[in-house]
């Protein structure tokens, strides 16, 4: 909780720190990759570096905090700070880069508002800082533990066991340990983050969904190639597709991720679009395999029947439940294919029954019209569960 003195200086100083907090980020960014270039080159996503998308989610985060710690002092944020805290555990994040991160952050804060940082605005969010990082310090200590795992060693060795082609741009890789031994368990909605060597040495780590359930014989992770239209095509993203094969070795994280299969007894919708259909397909495996009969209502869209990636599995699973409900919207569908599923994902026409608890996964505008239709359809904000495949854009813009 926030000091009595501080919450007074950050209420006061908020609107003028939350004006400044992307100018704030970007200086940071600048400030921390010169004096540690290797955390650019080996830790941080240089694709979201150079569109902004993590300076964005870096700002929303710091403000998402601080604002809530003066206007509900007494609940912590905790839903925002696990998911960050999963990501860094996945990452590897150790609590030594917090300090260098508080060096470099407040350090551009100084720069940004000069004179108005006053040594008791500083003293303030400095206590804003520390009470968000060691938050995070303390959830990644026991996500280490729960995985008996050393802080950052969460990198082991797996072999490609196939490789199976998909769709045009998104291919499935299985994957199984290396040195044989036996696969870590992991939740349905988890993932793992996946670390190449790239051309120029540096050595890239993207976060992937698990497609397969934690029942199956091999890990599996389904891949889309990102194709830049204004930016560059996803480094790692390229590099899979292009050099991995059968047999190849890949350094894969344990897994982590808050967006978990849970409530069961309730009613379910699990609703994605594009490549967000990985994390349900899991949950749908795991669904199958419990002999789940309770009501599942399943809402996917993508642009055509040839873009979505592992279309057969995903009306196979859903068949396999007797209380599952799907409904599919295709952009450019096939002839004969419903003209009320034709174009974008609208929820409007389908029973949304109490209680449910939903799971989304999938570009943000396509999130955010999905949870509006079900808050006005009655669920409640806390059943709402989302992943966001990097930065959380949400708070950034929330």
């Amino acid at each position: 909780m926030l000091s009595d003195r501080s919450t007074a200086t950050v209420r006061a100083t908020l609107p003028a720190v939350g004006a400044a907090i992307g100018d704030i980020a970007d200086l940071f960014y600048k400030k921390l990759f010169q004096a540690h270039p290797e955390l650019l080159r080996d830790l941080f996503n240089r694709g979201n570096q150079a569109s902004g998308d993590q300076r964005r989610a870096l700002a929303g985060s710091i403000a998402a905090f601080a604002t809530a710690l003066v206007e509900q002092p007494g609940t912590r944020p905790d839903v925002m700070l696990n998911r960050i805290a999963h990501k860094h555990a996945s990452l590897g994040v150790t609590p030594e880069q917090y300090e260098v991160v508080h060096t470099h952050l407040f350090s551009a804060i100084a720069d940004v508002l000069g004179d108005a940082v006053t040594p008791e605005v500083a003293a303030a969010w400095d206590e804003v800082y520390w009470l968000m990082a060691n938050a995070l310090i303390t959830i990644e200590a026991r996500l280490y533990a729960q995985r008996g795992v050393v802080a950052g060693d969460v990198w082991r060795e797996w072999e490609v066991a196939a490789r199976v082609e998909e769709t045009e741009d998104v291919a499935t890789f299985h994957l199984r340990p290396a040195d044989g031994g036996e696969e870590p368990a992991f939740r349905p909605g988890q993932y793992v983050s996946v670390r190449v060597e790239l051309a120029d040495g540096a050595r890239q780590i993207r976060q992937y969904s698990l497609s397969s359930s934690p029942g199956s014989r091999l890990r599996s992770i389904t891949v889309k190639r990102v194709r830049g239209e204004e930016t560059p095509d996803g480094e790692v993203s390229r590099h899979l597709h292009e050099h991995t094969r059968a047999g190849d070795r890949l350094r894969v994280s344990v897994p982590y991720g808050d967006l978990v299969l849970d409530h069961l007894d309730a009613p379910l919708l699990l609703a994605s679009a594009g490549i967000g259909c990985t994390p349900v397909l899991s949950m749908l495996e795991y669904l199958a395999e419990q002999g789940h009969d309770r009501p599942v209502t399943v809402v996917h869209g993508d642009r055509s029947p040839a873009d979505h990636a592992l279309r057969a599995h995903h009306v196979r699973l859903t068949e396999k439940l007797p209380a599952a409900e799907p409904h599919f919207w295709y952009e450019s569908p096939e002839a004969g294919h419903p003209a009320h599923r034709t174009g974008l994902v609208d929820l409007n026409g389908i029973t949304v029954l109490p209680g449910t608890h939903a799971y989304l996964c999938g570009p943000l505008p396509f999130m955010r019209s999905v949870r509006t239709r079900l808050l006005e359809s009655g669920v409640r904000p806390a059943d709402i569960h989302y992943e966001v495949f990097g930065p959380d854009l949400w708070l950034a813009s929330a």
